[in-house]
């Protein structure tokens, strides 16, 4: 999975160099590290990117992967079969562009809503927010029902929009369906 030389390099991001032998070596740090501290940097959101250290192709989308390939491996999975079914069917589809950049956003939105709790608890003992949440879990989960519902009727929409248009160049070019 390479892309781009330093295609996500900026001045003050770790550079890790990743060698044929496997081993990661943050160049900043000069120290060897682990795939569980490129996680750090991730949760930290400290920018970084991986290297080939001999082509200086970049392999951070491919560390990125093997990441969360350890984390579904170890504890409760958040992904499961069927979607990850899903996600491989999307591969060469028309929708391929579409679906990265509409699980990105569904992300961004998912994100804003911890920060926004996580603003909203910071008064709370973990006790109330424990409570908090027991009583809340039925609201949230109307919450991203709604998401979900939206997200829904936004694709069909796009769907819909998308076959006006192939009808409309069709018959521009004289064929019809």
């Amino acid at each position: 999975m390479k892309t781009k030389k330093n295609e996500h390099a900026t001045p003050s991001a770790h550079v890790i160099k990743k060698y044929p032998n496997r081993r990661l070596y943050d160049t900043n740090a000069s120290t060897y590290i682990t795939l569980a501290e490129i996680k750090q940097l991730v949760l930290k959101n400290s920018p970084f990117v991986v290297q080939d250290a001999k082509s200086g192709d970049d392999l951070t989308r491919s560390i990125l992967l093997q990441i969360i390939l350890e984390e579904e491996d170890c504890g409760t999975p958040m992904f499961t079969t069927e979607v990850l079914s899903s996600i491989i069917r999307f591969y060469g589809q028309a929708m391929h562009g579409f679906m990265g950049s509409y699980l990105e956003k569904n992300i961004h939105a998912m994100q804003d809503v911890q920060t926004k709790l996580g603003e909203q608890s910071k008064q709370m003992t973990p006790e109330l927010w424990a409570q908090f949440m027991g009583l809340q879990s039925p609201s949230i989960q109307g919450l991203l029902n709604n998401n979900i519902e939206q997200s829904k009727n936004m694709m069909l929409q796009f769907q819909e929009q998308m076959q006006k248009q192939t009808e409309q160049m069709l018959e521009t070019f004289g064929l019809k369906r």
